[in-house]
């Protein structure tokens, strides 16, 4: 059997990334990980709900942004409250997209990852 495990981002600052990600989506790191000789450092959040975890890799001395090419790749979340997201998520000013027609929208991390927020499924 073949299970989905995570999926990584590279982000340059890893406590402004957990910051944006405690406070936009309510993840949390459940694991840690530090490269051997302290060049890298992994953080793995987690939604308290699956196994599925949202890696965070920092590399030490890292200045320059990602290229993130033309972004057409992006992580999904499902949210309960879609209104009360949409509505933290606009104070927060980090919605980048929004696609009422289908019924979703995307928010920008700090280091110009896009997360795609659906609606639970009734």
């Amino acid at each position: 059997m073949i299970r989905f495990n995570h999926f990584n981002f590279n982000v340059l600052n890893m406590e402004r990334s957990l910051d944006f990600y405690a406070k936009a989506l309510d993840f949390h790191p459940v694991k840690r990980k530090e490269g051997p000789d302290g060049s890298f450092h992994l953080v793995f959040l987690g939604d308290g709900q699956s196994d599925f975890t949202l890696e965070l890799t920092e590399v030490v001395g890292r200045t320059q942004p990602y290229d993130l090419g033309e972004c057409e790749f992006h992580l999904a979340v499902t949210v309960d409250d879609f209104d009360g997201m949409f509505r933290r998520h606009k104070e927060m000013g980090c919605v980048c997209y929004e696609n009422p027609d289908m019924g979703v929208y995307f928010i920008e991390d700090p280091d110009g990852y896009w997360i795609e927020v659906l609606p639970a499924q009734e």
